[in-house]
């Protein structure tokens, strides 16, 4: 995923610990929620990393999370997919058929254009298929595996309070605001596999 040199940090989340893979270099100071500071894209993808790039067959660099989040995301636009971790015929038809609604390149290539495109921002009181993919992200990060969150797709006061806690980890390393919303930057942190073991 990322070929960066990290040092790890242990990261206290709904009281399990997650393995945080952090830049070698010095953290800048973290956006506080009340802030205005809009991150651009170019600046995203530098500390935060690209996005996946998936497309039919196997997917080998990223975990099936990945993919499952992305089957989601189609499904909360209307598509109805089996959310399996596989990107198969089905995926990429519904891949080609978001794209091409989109305006977007019709290649079933789930690229940067695409994810960023395809994804739903979730808060509090949300429910949905966007939101079985966060609590789907949420259950991957569980190290213990004792604590899982049911992915009922209801964004409830359990799943907010673990979005504040990786937020808060994400925080202490990049600039990132710690506001309890999933948008576009806590979708990309989630997807490419930050604070995942």
């Amino acid at each position: 995923m990322k070929t960066t040199t990290r040092a790890l940090a242990m990261v206290p989340v709904l009281g399990v610990f997650l393995v945080a893979a952090t830049p070698a270099q010095a953290a800048p100071s973290p956006i506080p929620a009340s802030s205005s500071v809009t991150v651009d894209v170019q600046e995203a993808a530098v500390t935060l990393g690209p996005w996946p790039v998936l497309r039919r067959g196997p997917n080998s660099v990223w975990p099936p999370v990945t993919v499952r989040s992305l089957q989601y995301m189609l499904n909360a636009h209307g598509a109805r997919i089996t959310v399996d971790g596989v990107f198969g015929p089905a995926t990429e038809a519904a891949v080609r058929a978001y794209q091409r609604s989109h305006g977007l390149v019709v290649d079933g290539v789930v690229g940067g254009a695409t994810w960023s495109s395809v994804i739903v921002t979730v808060k509090r009181g949300s429910t949905g298929p966007a939101v079985r993919a966060l609590q789907d992200q949420i259950n991957h990060r569980n190290l213990k595996g004792s604590d899982y969150l049911a992915v009922d797709g209801v964004f409830g006061p359990r799943t907010e309070t673990w979005v504040r806690g990786f937020q808060t980890a994400m925080a202490a390393q990049l600039p990132f605001a710690v506001d309890g919303v999933v948008g576009p930057r806590t979708w990309r942190a989630l997807v490419i596999g930050w604070l995942a073991g």
